[in-house]
């Protein structure tokens, strides 16, 4: 492990994990069957399952770890492989702009979510946002295997991908605070995200 991943674990890991199960835990519904969709380690999925005994939460992931901490079956990266409406709820952090096109995930979130599509992701917003992208990416990611096509949105492009699917926006949430500073100078910014989303037949 390279200096930069030791600090990335010591510094950010902890804190980013702490604070997205807090966030995301409160967006769920209560009682929900949960699908985590590239759920990875599942560690967020986990601890979001503490803070919350009431829901039932599992993980799909192309690459399965043998750390995982969720029961996590694997995928094509393409079809989630459950029928419409089968959970209440869709997680999704960080993992569509992993994606060649987040349109066709998104689409089968829309389909397997009865309630509520729950996003942490990014917004490709402001100067030199996207080689600060690019260099979170590599930082977090790279060492684990993780597909890296750098395919980021602006806020537009996303919300324009939500109202095509019949998506409406319940929350939107862009000070999420993951940093400490200073580093929360270069790496926060607008360029984070959690929404949640109702899909077309939630009520």
């Amino acid at each position: 492990m390279g200096i930069l991943d030791t600090l990335h674990e010591r510094l950010v890991r902890e804190r980013r994990v702490a604070l997205l199960s807090r966030e995301l835990a409160a967006q769920l519904p209560e009682n929900a069957r949960v699908l985590d969709v590239g759920c990875g380690d599942g560690q967020i999925a986990a601890r979001i399952g503490a803070l919350r005994p009431d829901l039932e939460i599992h993980g799909i992931d192309v690459l399965v770890r043998g750390d995982v901490q969720i029961p996590v079956t694997p995928f094509d990266g393409s079809r989630i492989p459950h029928p419409d409406a089968s959970f209440d709820a869709i997680t999704m952090v960080d993992m569509l702009h992993h994606t060649d096109d987040p349109m066709v995930l998104l689409r089968e979130a829309a389909r397997v979510a009865s309630g509520a599509v729950v996003l942490k992701d990014h917004t490709l917003t402001g100067f030199l946002a996207e080689p600060t992208l690019r260099f979170m990416d590599r930082v977090g990611n790279e060492r684990h295997g993780v597909v890296l096509p750098y395919n980021y949105w602006t806020e537009a492009q996303w919300r324009s991908a939500f109202d095509s699917l019949s998506l409406r926006v319940a929350h939107w949430n862009r000070s999420l605070g993951l940093f400490p500073w200073p580093a929360s100078w270069l790496f926060d910014r607008s360029l984070h995200f959690i929404a949640r989303l109702a899909p077309p037949d939630a009520a």
